[in-house]
């Protein structure tokens, strides 16, 4: 039986003793930045967090020291390495690597989104995504949440609600009767939601639920609870979801429901398996670090946040839950470092406790993962090309291939009275651009020979007015985490401007740079998500 709704709402926990007020207040920027859509002005997260401009500087300043943020002008964006924070609980979680294809092939197999969610208290997060490319499709990301009463995958969550997690509901309810606290989803237009208790007992009788119409007009979904078979549980759920100008919620039922049950039962049959162990991760250098950038920065370098923030990435893959010890050996902290950070994320409801050790929570998600989760490959390499022109005084460019042509994906121009016309979306032969030679060279070993072969085994493509008499450009490859070359990174400029020999020796380094850069944060990116490459 569900317990009435309680006559007060308590008052927040108080924040303990032990709590790590820098790492909060960090916390709260990086919340602020994440609602914002991953770009806010200094002065709007001085209002947003109520901290004072001085704090929010220092903030900002040691958030783009850890590449967590990039300062541009006077904004404070986030970048993709911050998904490192979202990524040590999707590792950890194991469930996106084990069940992603079997929800992948079911989206291709009915042509339909299909998604996994996760419980996050009285609420839900998704943690994996197949979407279809249509004019209506499913807009969430991976990391949004949303309230459980408006969604198929919420009643499933709460037939496992104690007592206490239905007073959270209540409580939530009667303070923010319109969902404003959950900027995923449209405010609440009328009272749906009212009946959810009798939601619940229907899914806890039925083994699935129906979202008709209830996050939106036209939005409907079916939803089958997948159990860790260890426990019984709900581990996650699995969504098939649609739009009524293609399917109702009774062709949801009739049709697509047996087909969602089966590959729900093959998830589950992935989850009996044992997954490979991983070594514990190795201690990290992080005190080094901290203390090299505290003595270059000064008071603009807060060791405490970085220091705090970097206890998150302790948890990852065979890593899901850690004792105290084990996190102070796997970033280098001190115990008693770690322990105030571990009381403080508890208290923030990133991390809970269990008996001797310590687990992240899907709110870790909640830092920056759902606006940077469907960040593109021209989004990531941007900023650092313009880092790069800058240095070099000369343009830099960004492109893919496509069959024969490449195509510029992005470019930063300098200003020069003379100067390669080149835009955005341009398309150009391959083979005879140095960034069509580039990722010409990554075809298989039989069909590359000749100047392809060198450029393979050089790591580079140098090319002088083939294309255009007196264009020279330089371009080196960018990887994916797989190795694979999916973009090339160059510099072009007139002949007259750099000799071939300044290219390869003044250029060449920077690109490599640049390229190594872009890599990185590719690597983090599209750990758990897909990222476009154009």
């Amino acid at each position: 039986m569900i317990d009435p709704v309680p006559d007060q709402v308590p008052a927040p926990a108080p924040v303990p003793a032990e709590a790590v007020a820098p790492l909060m207040r960090g916390i709260a920027v990086l919340r602020q930045l994440t609602e914002a859509g991953g770009t806010l002005s200094l002065s709007g997260l001085e209002r947003a967090t109520g901290l004072a401009r001085s704090t929010v500087d220092r903030i900002t300043a040691t958030l783009a020291r850890m590449g967590y943020v990039r300062l541009d002008g006077r904004d404070a964006v986030l970048t993709p390495r911050l998904m490192e924070l979202g990524n040590a609980y999707l590792a950890a979680l194991r469930l996106p690597a084990l069940l992603d294809a079997h929800a992948d092939a079911l989206a291709d197999e009915l042509d339909e989104s299909v998604s996994l969610a996760v419980g996050d208290r009285d609420g839900i997060r998704f943690i994996h995504q197949a979407t279809r490319r249509r004019a209506m499709s499913l807009s969430f990301r991976i990391g949004d949440l949303l309230p459980a009463e408006r969604t198929a995958p919420g009643p499933l969550f709460a037939t496992e609600w104690t007592p206490a997690d239905w007073h959270r509901w209540h409580e939530r309810r009667t303070a923010d009767p319109s969902d404003l606290g959950f900027p995923a989803v449209p405010p609440r237009a009328d009272s749906s939601g009212a009946d959810f208790e009798a939601y619940v007992e229907r899914a806890r009788a039925d083994g699935w639920a129906l979202d008709d119409q209830l996050i939106e007009p036209g939005l409907v979904a079916v939803s089958v609870p997948v159990r860790d078979p260890r426990t019984g549980r709900v581990a996650c759920v699995a969504s098939v979801v649609s739009h009524t100008s293609r399917r109702t919620a009774t062709d949801l039922r009739e049709e697509l429901l047996p087909r969602l049950r089966s590959t729900v039962a093959a998830m589950e049959a992935e989850l009996r398996k044992q997954p490979a162990s991983e070594p514990p991760a190795p201690p990290s250098d992080l005190a080094a670090w901290t203390g090299a950038s505290k003595q270059e920065l000064g008071r603009e370098f807060i060791e405490s946040l970085a220091r705090g923030l970097t206890v998150l990435t302790a948890f990852g893959e065979s890593r899901a839950e850690l004792t105290l010890t084990e996190v102070a050996r796997a970033t280098g902290l001190a115990r008693a470092t770690a322990r105030r950070a571990l009381i403080t994320y508890e208290h923030l409801g990133y991390v809970e406790s269990r008996g001797r050790t310590f687990a992240l929570t899907p709110r870790v998600l909640s830092l920056g993962f759902p606006p940077l989760s469907r960040t593109s490959l021209p989004e990531i390499a941007s900023p650092h090309l313009a880092e790069l022109a800058g240095r070099v005084q000369e343009s830099a460019s960004l492109a893919v291939l496509t069959e024969t042509e490449i195509q510029y994906t992005a470019r930063v121009a300098t200003r020069r009275i003379m100067s390669a016309n080149i835009t955005v979306g341009t398309r150009l032969p391959a083979y005879p651009t140095s960034m069509g030679r580039v990722l010409l060279a990554d075809t298989p070993d039989e069909a590359v020979t000749g100047v392809l072969a060198e450029v393979r085994e050089q790591g580079y493509a140098l090319v002088n007015g083939e294309l255009e008499e007196g264009l020279r450009s330089i371009a080196v490859p960018v990887r994916d985490r797989t190795g694979r070359v999916v973009a090339a990174v160059s510099v072009e400029m007139h002949t007259t401007r750099r000799t071939a020999e300044q290219c390869v020796e003044e250029i060449l380094p920077e690109l490599h740079g640049t390229a190594s850069r872009i890599e990185g944060e590719l690597r983090t990116a599209g750990r758990f998500t897909r990222v476009p490459l154009a």
